[in-house]
């Protein structure tokens, strides 16, 4: 089709700049995917949002091919969630979630979020010590979506330790211990079985207990969408957040100027936050789409059934629709970043994910006025993975 061959390598190595090549050159082409199978990677703005939107592109992994697909397996218990579902499944359940995310409930969580802000830079402090030192990741950005999220669920905090450790495990598989990931996958089923059981036996005001009240007395949902349901807002409200924060930060400390311009102007922090997403978004993938029948995107013709990849990354950095795309512009007037999806499949954890971030960012440079990174940027190492746009640590010094 086009003598530009990128591989998952290129698009690991320098994404950017390997999407700006296929955007030019061969916007819609078939790839080998992250599983060695073949797949359809879009990467213009206009293709990408008008096919996160397409009904006839499924989630629903049954209209995918025989052979085509190779994801990983989860057991039923976990995989009858939001992300492998079309309507009017879909439709049922998210109704159900979308309680969890209303502005009402929103407003309550912002002076809790905030204490725990406050309460993990007191330990990021005692941590660092007289070097002033820490790696940030791993001190304030990772914990305080996980603190959010479980206290929405209602999942006590001597059941979170091991939480973190198996997300990381299945965002990036050790390929040469797949054991791993079915260990990790095994304790997270029990881990989200015995949290219902608890949470059956003794209620409480949580969005779990809300859940299970759907469950069992209005019979909404069955017990596999249940558990599923409470396993996806889990993962998806710590994973995306955590890099969100964790990319925010970085954005500012290598942009000096950026960073000064937030310092002098704090109020301008909730259009920073779109800004961040647009520029170095957490998910640089749409979940996968399967065609229902031979769709044309972009004037390329995708056979039913086999998998396209939309570029949210891609899209983020399209200099048709964003003027000077790779710059970072706190100010910037162009909306309509694909960060978080659109159409019916639009996160539906956004406004949280949006507050945590703007309180996790103002807490931060409230408190730490030198904050600066701890090691050169090109020494910060991301994630080995398509799945994920995060860093593996974030060294600072304040």
């Amino acid at each position: 089709m086009t003598p530009l061959d990128p591989t998952v390598k290129s698009l690991l190595i320098d994404p950017y700049g390997t999407y700006a090549e296929l955007r030019a050159e061969a916007p819609v082409q078939r790839i080998v995917g992250p599983d060695g199978l073949p797949v359809w990677l879009v990467t213009r703005y206009p293709d990408v949002r008008q096919a996160l939107a397409d009904p006839r592109l499924a989630l629903d992994r049954a209209h995918a091919a025989p052979g085509n697909y190779r994801g990983f397996a989860l057991p039923p218990a976990l995989d009858a969630n939001l992300l492998n579902m079309d309507p009017p499944d879909h439709t049922r359940i998210r109704r159900l979630v979308a309680q969890a995310f209303t502005p009402r409930r929103m407003a309550a969580l912002r002076a809790p979020i905030e204490r725990v802000a406050e309460q993990l830079l007191d330990a990021v402090e005692d941590t660092a010590g007289p070097s002033r030192r820490v790696d940030l990741l791993a001190r304030y950005a990772a914990p305080l979506p996980i603190t959010v999220i479980c206290d929405l669920l209602g999942v006590p905090e001597d059941d979170r330790h091991d939480f973190r450790a198996w997300t990381d495990t299945l965002i990036t598989p050790d390929p040469d211990r797949p054991e791993q990931a079915r260990d990790a996958v095994r304790a997270m089923l029990a881990f989200f079985t015995g949290l219902i059981g608890r949470k059956r036996a003794e209620p409480a005001d949580d969005l779990l207990s809300d859940l299970i009240a759907v469950r069992d007395e209005q019979d909404r949902l069955s017990e596999e969408e249940l558990t599923s349901l409470a396993f996806l807002i889990l993962f998806a409200g710590y994973e995306n957040t955590v890099h969100l924060i964790a990319n925010a930060v970085l954005a500012l400390l290598t942009h000096p100027e950026q960073l000064a311009t937030l310092r002098a102007e704090p109020e301008l922090v909730a259009g920073a936050v779109e800004e961040f997403a647009r520029f170095d978004g957490p998910a640089p993938l749409a979940i996968r789409r399967f065609p229902r029948e031979d769709v044309t995107i972009g004037g390329v013709t995708v056979p039913a059934g086999e998998t396209v990849l939309l570029s949210l990354a891609s899209a983020n950095r399209d200099p048709e629709q964003f003027g000077e795309p790779d710059r970072l512009d706190l100010r910037r007037r162009e909306s309509g970043h694909l960060a978080l999806g659109h159409g019916i499949h639009y996160c539906l954890g956004a406004p949280l994910a949006r507050m945590e971030t703007a309180l996790a960012i103002t807490a931060l440079l409230r408190r730490f006025p030198a904050l600066a990174l701890g090691v050169p940027a090109e020494q910060l190492r991301h994630r080995p993975t398509m799945r994920a746009r995060g860093l593996l640590e974030l060294p600072v010094r304040f």
